[in-house]
């Protein structure tokens, strides 16, 4: 049985996260690379863990989370589903089981905020886990004087924290933003989307989703 450290430890898959990465440094995105994938996987895996899902879905949404970006290598447009398409060969090649190679790439294929929907319960911790990944040490151009909108909404999060309550009703993206790089707007105008993802992710999950900034609820 393939566990989620086999594949974080594995040479090829690492190959192809980097090199992904190094095509979204050239077209001028945020950080995609083992920091975010890394935080991806473990946030999904918290997710379904807090929720009392069976312990290979909690692996299965790490395995995913790992993996999702790896589409970026061939082009960044539609990369979810180029993604889910590598993650078949990888997978299937390491010997995974068929249904467990569906789960992880159905959730791949889902995560995109242009296409995706929460189909699963894997699919739900995914897109919650990727789409609160908003935190200054994503971006990567150093002269704020060249910022764009995206690198000053990043830029402006000194603090992201995603957390599900006791009682497994809400789930809360809690966001501390420094005004001065960039406004509440600014955020909602390039998030929104996300953040509708975010709400319908939680949904699937049984959970409501709540946006707090600055301490202020929002949705």
């Amino acid at each position: 049985m393939v566990t989620f450290e086999q594949i974080k430890n594995d040479p090829k898959i690492n190959t192809y996260i980097a090199k992904a990465d190094e095509s979204l440094i050239a077209l001028g995105f945020t950080e995609h690379s083992f920091a975010h994938v890394t935080r991806v996987a473990e946030t999904a895996g918290y997710i379904l863990e807090t929720l009392g899902h069976p312990e290979r879905d909690i692996e299965l949404a790490k395995i995913a989370g790992y993996l999702h970006d790896i589409g970026n290598l061939i082009n960044r447009i539609d990369h979810s589903q180029s993604g889910a398409a590598m993650a078949f060969s990888i997978l299937n090649d390491m010997g995974v089981e068929p249904q467990e190679v569906a789960t992880v790439i159905t959730a791949i294929g889902n995560h995109d905020e242009g296409t995706g929907v929460a189909v699963n319960a894997v699919a739900a911790a995914l897109i919650l886990a990727d789409k609160s990944d908003v935190r200054r040490s994503r971006v990567r151009n150093q002269d704020i004087s060249k910022f764009d909108i995206h690198d000053r909404v990043n830029y402006s999060v000194k603090k992201s924290v995603l957390k599900i309550n006791e009682e497994h009703t809400l789930v809360k993206l809690k966001l501390t933003v420094d005004t001065r790089f960039s406004s509440v707007m600014d955020y909602f105008e390039i998030f929104l989307k996300r953040m509708s993802m975010c709400r319908k992710a939680a949904e699937c999950l049984g959970l409501e989703f709540k946006l707090i900034i600055n301490e202020q609820q929002l949705m």
